[in-house]
């Protein structure tokens, strides 16, 4: 999975296409990430002890992986990641179309 949790996307597809957020959750498994603020859904919560709020709840729901690009954030542009070695050995990532190394 070349997206980690803290980098900036761009939603290619679905109702919330177009907008940039923050990974905030990523479930490699499943194929899906979270990001701050975008594909809000409504849930309904019952009162249990410890849990803050009862009623309904607005939260982000999972977007899958193939309706994201990632933000280089040299270029600013969506780009695709690509993978290389750096001088130390390590395997980073690099954006496709500038060639500069993604943190």
């Amino acid at each position: 999975m070349k997206i980690r949790k803290n980098d900036t996307v761009l939603v290619l597809t679905g109702k919330e296409r177009g907008k940039r957020g923050k990974v905030y959750r990523v479930n490699p498994s499943a194929n899906v990430i979270v990001v701050e603020g975008l594909n809000m859904v409504k849930r309904h919560m019952k009162p249990k002890p410890g849990l803050a709020q009862a009623g309904i709840i607005e939260r982000e729901a999972p977007i899958h992986i193939s309706n994201l690009m990632l933000i280089c954030p040299s270029c600013n542009e969506a780009v695709r990641a690509g993978t290389k070695r750096s001088e130390e050995g390590k395997k980073v990532r690099v954006c496709k179309s500038c060639q500069e190394e993604i943190e």
